[in-house]
């Protein structure tokens, strides 16, 4: 059934093992409560009791999806059919996560909600010509569902109506496995499925270039400790991997497996982009969250799958330019086990 919210609201989905709670604010995932290896519960997203802390600005993308075009667009322009477009410099010198007003920060419409055996809740977006810079309309739909006792899943999609455009949603939760007020994730182990990263310049914004992980400080395509390299990343890691080594399951190829020691806990993700940016919360500085934890430096890690960033300026990377009559598709599932 549909749901008219015209206001920011918090749904919950349960199954019984994994229960979600996500806004229909930037249809933000705000809380996730998963078991242990003992069957204890705990919350593991970095987020905010209510809503307000979100629409007021206070997270720093916590648990969004962000669009049209995640990551960083180098000096915030782009030329496409000869048209240069200009987009909000809001991580100078250039445009992040889809500009000041991205998609993480409007009220989404709620199309569908429904708590049954495969509970789900979907969310609708119009984006309108020239918003944040980007040319032609687009609707844009995500829909949250528990399919099973273990895995949560995010399909997005969005059909440009009139103009090709740019796009590349990602889904920007921040975890800690351990649970959202347990302190850094240096010691969460984690495998990543990309042999490749692309390199970055001063700003964050990749050079274009493909560098092999192999005997680098990148190099995750073995289980290993997030902080164990961690000192030898300036700033630590933010970084796009080439999502090249998995094989595919269901249409899915695996991008990282996260694991947390104290708890257990783990947490597989599975998707069909091409990138994962490997973000270890390096901007995260005593923000107050949930129950009144403080959240620092790597207090939780983001996955997020998407396209590369900057692609739209890099021909070598895989093209984000969707035109009317296509549309746009991403996937993700996050399964959840303890071992």
């Amino acid at each position: 059934m549909a749901n008219q919210v015209d206001k920011a609201e918090i749904f919950n989905l349960s199954n019984g093992k994994i229960t979600v709670k996500i806004s229909n604010w930037g249809a933000t995932i705000t809380s996730l409560l998963v078991p242990d290896a003992h069957g204890s519960f705990a919350d593991v997203v970095l987020g905010f009791d209510s809503i307000e802390p979100y629409i007021n600005g206070a997270a720093p993308y916590f648990g969004c999806i962000v669009g049209r075009v995640a990551n960083r667009i180098k000096n915030g322009k782009f030329t496409l059919n000869g048209v240069e477009y200009s987009l909000p410099i809001n991580k100078p010198p250039n445009s992040l996560h889809g500009g000041t007003k991205g998609f993480d920060k409007v009220l989404w419409d709620v199309a569908e909600y429904k708590n049954g055996e495969i509970p789900s809740i979907t969310f609708k977006y119009h984006s309108k010509d020239g918003e944040e810079g980007y040319p032609g309309d687009v609707s844009v739909i995500a829909t949250y569902s528990i399919p099973s006792s273990t895995t949560l899943k995010l399909e997005m999609e969005a059909v440009p109506e009139n103009k090709p455009t740019p796009i590349s949603l990602a889904q920007h939760t921040y975890w800690n496995l351990a649970g959202h007020n347990s302190g850094n994730i240096l010691e969460h182990s984690i495998q990543i499925w990309g042999s490749q990263v692309t390199p970055v310049d001063q700003y964050t914004v990749p050079t274009g270039e493909f560098i092999p992980v192999k005997g680098t400080s990148f190099d995750f395509t073995i289980e290993n400790k997030i902080g164990s390299r961690i000192d030898q990343v300036p700033g630590g890691y933010d970084h796009n991997y080439v999502l090249d080594l998995g094989e595919e399951v269901s249409g899915l190829k695996p991008a990282a497996s996260l694991r947390d020691p104290l708890s257990s806990r783990v947490l597989k993700i599975w998707t069909d982009a091409p990138g994962m940016q490997f973000y270890t919360g390096n901007y995260v500085n005593g923000v107050v969250g949930k129950g009144g934890a403080v959240y620092n430096k790597h207090a939780g890690v983001c996955l997020e799958t998407q396209g590369f960033p900057n692609a739209i300026n890099q021909p070598n990377f895989p093209f984000v330019v969707v035109h009317p009559g296509e549309k746009y598709r991403h996937t993700m599932v996050f399964e959840f086990s303890v071992e």
